[in-house]
């Protein structure tokens, strides 16, 4: 599958959603979209969708959320939606009801060509943490927007707020090394963790009126599974998979191990509830 044609600054998280990791990401989405369907809700309620509003969904990835906008914006809205990761689209597309109004596009909305002031809301679910120059790509969405067009998505907060990411990453790290140190604005899931950093680049990006809510959540990592559907699901993507990768069995097996021990203060029955906490960012185009 081609991979899209993208800012060079870019290039590196093309690859990375194009490669084994896209992958890995498209065939755990059913899972996924179990797990952070609290953050898909706060982000249908916060956006406000209206019946006939056309709206662009910014790293889409396998589309449970391009569609849940589409349920509000239906029958006479249209959602676009816009991911880099050539898998994930290919789920997103299998995925859609075809009575809904969505479109899939495999591009980089750093430099996709948006059509000019026709879109009433860029919403998104995590997909706006992994640009190398956010403010360029946010000025290149905003002028998707009319002049009355909003902005609305959730991001990760501090490390320290997300026991859902760090507790088993630091079981983990009980066995292998620890993955680079990501710098606080280099492209990751922590990138728009400081408050102050997003009002800035949306500021410079030609957004007003900025809001960030703060919302504490509890996440299934089991997803009614059991420790062992957690301890899987931590396994299969995200960072502890980055770490373990190319690790002999032996030592895959002591940190599953470990992750098991660290995660059943969280069970409860089936469920396995992680502290989490995200931004949900709110903004106006002009």
């Amino acid at each position: 599958m081609d991979a899209p044609t993208g800012h060079e600054q870019n290039a590196d998280q093309v690859a990375y959603w194009n490669g084994p990791a896209g992958q890995r990401w498209a065939a755990r989405q059913a899972e996924q979209d179990v797990v952070l369907g609290p953050v898909a809700d706060l982000v249908v309620d916060r956006a406000s969708l209206k019946p006939g509003e056309r709206v662009i969904d910014i790293g889409c990835g396998s589309g449970a959320t391009a569609i849940a906008f589409a349920r509000e914006v239906a029958p006479s809205g249209h959602v676009l939606g816009v991911d880099v990761s050539g898998p994930m689209l290919e789920r997103a597309r299998q995925a859609a009801p075809k009575d809904l109004p969505i479109d899939f596009i495999l591009a980089d909305a750093t430099v996709y060509p948006f059509e000019p002031a026709s879109f009433d809301v860029l919403a998104s679910r995590f997909g706006v943490m992994f640009f190398a120059d956010p403010a360029l790509s946010f000025a290149n969405m905003r002028k998707a927007l009319r002049p009355s067009g909003r902005l609305a998505f959730a991001c990760w907060r501090e490390p320290r707020e997300n026991p859902f990411f760090m507790a088993p990453l630091q079981a983990a790290y009980k066995h292998v090394p620890k993955l680079p140190q990501l710098g606080p604005e280099d492209p990751g899931p922590f990138a728009f963790a400081s408050e102050a950093r997003v009002r800035r680049i949306l500021g410079e990006a030609g957004f007003t009126g900025v809001e960030m809510e703060a919302c504490p959540l509890l996440l299934d990592a089991a997803i009614g599974r059991g420790l062992d559907g957690a301890v899987q699901g931590a396994l299969e993507i995200g960072p502890v998979s980055r770490a373990l990768e190319g690790q002999p069995e032996e030592l895959r097996k002591a940190a599953a191990a470990s992750i098991r021990e660290a995660l059943t203060p969280f069970a409860k029955g089936d469920a396995v509830l992680l502290p989490a906490s995200v931004w949900i960012v709110t903004a106006r185009a002009s």
